[in-house]
């Protein structure tokens, strides 16, 4: 077991010779490295059939070189790598949502999601840091809150295809009314998350502080604090939102126009083609079921509300899914520290 555990929590993703797929292999002296904050900055050279990584900084003699390992959150460093990163700028909480079938405006909502490239139901994530929900998110909640009028704008009315287009951008809401009952919902359900906790922030910090703990415990009490500490953060950005728009309404204040010239889109922006590609991770595919939310603000929390730490799932971009297509290059990015597996026995900090 300890053995398996060594090899698969250090394994990584490389090309083969001729860099049209992948294999794995080992880089020993490169997984001497612990993580730190920064970019990916390892790539590999096919013309020499080498692991090239450059500093993140300047570095002094004797000083310990560190590698940023990946956008990964906590939960995902605990499962695959066996540390707890604190000020973890990529840490989040994941919950599924989906629109159910039952819901009487199912197919268009599902049409207006389908041509925003975004599936009924999914796994999104809220994040520690600002803005604590992706385009993705936005645009799903958007769409999930839409009135039929609303709807039927974004299928047949005037500039639909603008109105897709601006789904996941902020500055364009789709209603006041809209924002407010998406924000109202967020902030509910965040709640009702933090409900399913048995222990509070406070109690988790001074369980920290007052008990003798190991460091396995101590990981475990430190992820499930950041969990409810994110979660926190979720409901008291919801709450205002919710306010704002709803003073927006309140005022009758005009929605912002769309125009042409007007930088709106998901996230999902392009790379400069000259730079290397960050290989798929091992773990990166993630689950996706018929998953289903009540309408009602006030609605119990599901089994399907809320995932903590299955597969693996990267900040904000491409559905929350962040599979990397395949492309050709001479030079391609090794995503750091695969990690497919069980945890590695040893705590690296």
């Amino acid at each position: 077991r300890w053995a398996v555990s060594s090899v698969m929590t250090r394994q990584n993703q490389i090309p083969t010779e001729d860099g049209s797929r992948v294999t794995l292999a080992l880089i020993p002296l490169w997984d001497m490295c612990n993580h730190t904050n920064g970019l990916i900055t390892t790539g590999y050279n096919l013309e020499d059939d080498r692991c090239e990584c450059v500093a993140l900084q300047d570095f002094k003699a004797g000083e310990q070189i560190y590698i940023f390992y990946g956008t990964r959150s906590n939960a995902e460093f605990v499962i695959h790598s066996g540390f707890f990163f604190d000020n973890n700028s990529h840490d989040r909480v994941k919950i599924k949502l989906g629109v159910s079938k039952s819901d009487r405006l199912y197919a268009m909502k599902a049409e207006v999601l389908a041509r925003a490239g975004i599936p009924t139901s999914s796994v999104f994530a809220l994040h520690s840091t600002e803005p604590a929900i992706s385009a993705q998110l936005l645009a799903f909640l958007r769409v999930f809150c839409m009135s039929e009028e609303e709807l039927k704008e974004h299928l047949i009315g005037e500039h639909a295809i603008d109105k897709i287009f601006t789904l996941g951008n902020s500055e364009f809401p789709v209603s006041w009314d809209n924002e407010v009952k998406l924000w109202t919902f967020l902030e509910a359900r965040a709640s009702l998350l933090l409900k399913t906790y048995k222990t509070t922030v406070e109690g988790d910090k001074s369980f920290l502080e007052t008990h003798d703990l190991t460091p396995h415990a101590i990981m475990a009490i430190k992820l499930r604090l950041g969990e409810k500490e994110i979660l926190e953060k979720a409901v008291k950005s919801a709450a205002a939102s919710r306010e704002y728009y709803t003073k927006q309404m309140a005022d009758g204040a005009p929605l912002p126009k769309y125009e042409e010239s007007n930088i709106a889109l998901l996230e999902n922006t392009v790379a400069d083609s000259r730079l290397p590609i960050v290989l798929r991770n091992l773990e990166d595919v993630e689950e996706q079921g018929d998953l289903k939310i009540d309408e009602a603000i006030d609605a119990e929390v599901t089994e399907n509300g809320f995932v903590n730490g299955e597969n693996s799932l990267f900040n904000g971009t491409k559905s929350e899914n962040e599979n990397l297509n395949k492309e050709k290059s001479n030079r391609v990015t090794e995503d750091a520290k695969e990690s497919s597996s069980e945890s590695n026995d040893e705590v690296k900090e």
